[in-house]
């Protein structure tokens, strides 16, 4: 979808993310309304606003009716900007402003509007400022006094701005007990700013344009935060805006037996999901592959929720993968990622920004438990992760999802999250004793693509990597982690 229209047409915000949903910024010479609960981030969008206008050689005007000109040089300083190049108007209102006898008629809108009002009018008229952001919508209702008159005088706003040719934010904090609906149908633009706290964890903000008219934005919930630097917009990923076909080839891991299990190695552009319990050499295996591709000089992501990367790279140097160095020479970029600090978009543009700038070829996400965990709410899991797989597999990335189940043995595993159907392709790791030892099962249950391998074989740790050895063809029950020799004779046979 592109939404895409003429720089010349439109006010750039500054914030690349909301750009990028509005296709360029808020077409000009209107009124946007912009809601939100307080400490949600208005003030700190509004006035990335007026900066990026200034740059683009633009005047910039922010009325204040409720926050003072130093509180807002405060917020200006905590992210390192200067607000020089921005007039600051301060009207704070009081109570000896709010009365039935102070009402004027206010040419040319012939609205009813307090005296408090006609001075932020006339000071506009006077700088003629091509932006001008309006700090509140609350003060402005409390000098109305009544919803119709409160509605008229926004009415009389937008007349004014529409007149001047000025594009105009107007700020609401919705502090009011009686939400005003109709509100919304008098700008030309509406955006709303959500905040919540989970139960655990950092709060989480997310925007949305409610409506801006004439303009085919991208609609539904976008993550944001607010950092050093001011807010950060994490468009919502849609898959469907880069569908495109992606010829098959093999991802190989560099181990001939585990190409056999997937019967030539892993399809470009799909995703394979490691399942098995704790401890069975799953982030090993994924490990594996991400060394194989650093050696035919394919860069790779690895995404790393559970473990440190202080346990990552011991247990890589255990095993004999050179990966510190594979870092340090930019063949693989690891991360790690705190879940109760990550909102679900970031992540996405995490990935995005992989394959765009870094252009990866492998993806490791080590563990969808970890993934899950930073979900607000669970019951969304499998539709941000069908749209992350899909962005993946269009642009002829493979994918590796480590999910561990709960459990050690046979019967007794279990997850609490189906999500195996979403995955093209599903490797099963297990435990099995036999001969007085625990040993580890490796077999390919699932592979959309084409034919796999159906054998079970055994798989070993070793400090030279990962060994796969030939299948346990005279096994059975290996899966449900006590296995019956069928044969005695292979008793040694079976001890490799």
């Amino acid at each position: 979808m592109d939404v895409t229209m003429d720089p010349g047409e439109v006010a750039a915000t500054g914030i690349y993310g909301l750009d990028y949903i509005l296709g360029g910024g808020f077409p000009r010479n209107h009124v946007y309304l912009v809601q939100g609960d307080p400490g949600v981030g208005k003030t700190t969008l509004s006035l990335q606003f007026l900066l990026k206008g200034t740059r683009a050689g633009e005047r910039g005007l922010y009325v204040t009716m409720s926050e003072s000109e130093r509180d807002l040089r405060a917020v200006a300083r905590s992210h390192g900007w200067s607000l020089e190049p921005i007039q600051i108007f301060e009207h704070l209102v009081g109570e000896d402003e709010v009365s039935e006898e102070d009402s004027s008629i206010f040419e040319p809108s012939e609205i009813e509007l307090g005296p408090a009002v006609k001075r932020i009018l006339e000071t506009i008229d006077e700088l003629k400022p091509d932006r001008v952001v309006l700090d509140s919508l609350s003060e402005i209702r409390l000098l109305a006094q009544s919803s119709l008159r409160y509605r008229r005088q926004v009415l009389a706003l937008k007349q004014f701005f529409g007149g001047r040719r000025i594009t105009a934010l107007l700020l609401d904090d919705r502090t009011s007990d009686v939400k005003d609906i109709q509100l919304q149908s008098v700008p030309h633009g509406v955006v709303e700013l959500e905040r919540f706290t989970p139960n655990y964890g950092m709060a989480r903000r997310r925007l949305q344009i409610v409506k801006v008219r004439g303009l085919n934005f991208r609609a539904g919930y976008h993550d944001f935060n607010i950092v050093t630097g001011g807010i950060v917009v994490y468009p919502r990923l849609v898959a469907a805006e880069t569908r495109h076909r992606v010829l098959q080839s093999f991802f190989t891991s560099g181990l001939p037996e585990l190409d056999a299990l997937l019967a030539g190695g892993l399809d470009r552009g799909t995703s394979t999901l490691i399942m098995g319990p704790a401890g069975c050499g799953k982030s090993a295996l994924a490990t594996q592959y991400v060394v194989s591709a650093a050696m035919r000089g394919e860069p790779s992501a690895f995404f790393t929720f559970d473990e440190s990367l202080t346990t990552l790279f011991h247990r890589s140097d255990a095993l004999g993968y050179d990966l510190t160095n594979l870092v340090a020479g930019g063949k693989v970029m690891i991360q790690q990622v705190d879940p109760a600090e990550l909102l679900p978009g970031e992540f996405a543009q995490l990935v995005r920004d992989a394959v765009d700038q870094q252009k990866i070829r492998l993806l490791i996400i080590d563990s969808l438990n970890g993934y899950l965990n930073a979900m607000p709410e669970e019951k969304y899991l499998l539709l941000h992760l069908h749209e992350l797989l899909s962005f993946l597999g269009q642009h002829g990335v493979a994918t590796i999802l480590v999910f561990a189940q709960h459990g050690l043995l046979g019967s007794h595993m279990g997850t609490t999250v189906d999500i195996s159907y979403l995955a093209d392709c599903v490797i099963l790791l297990r435990y099995y004793e036999t001969q007085g030892e625990v040993c580890k099962a490796i077999s390919v249950i699932k592979k959309r693509s084409g034919a796999h391998e159906t054998a079970i074989r055994k798989m070993q740790i070793t400090s030279h990597g990962i060994k796969i050895s030939q299948p346990l063809r005279h096994f059975r029950g290996v899966l449900s982690g006590t296995p019956v020799i069928e044969e005695a004779t292979h008793a040694e046979e079976a001890r490799d």
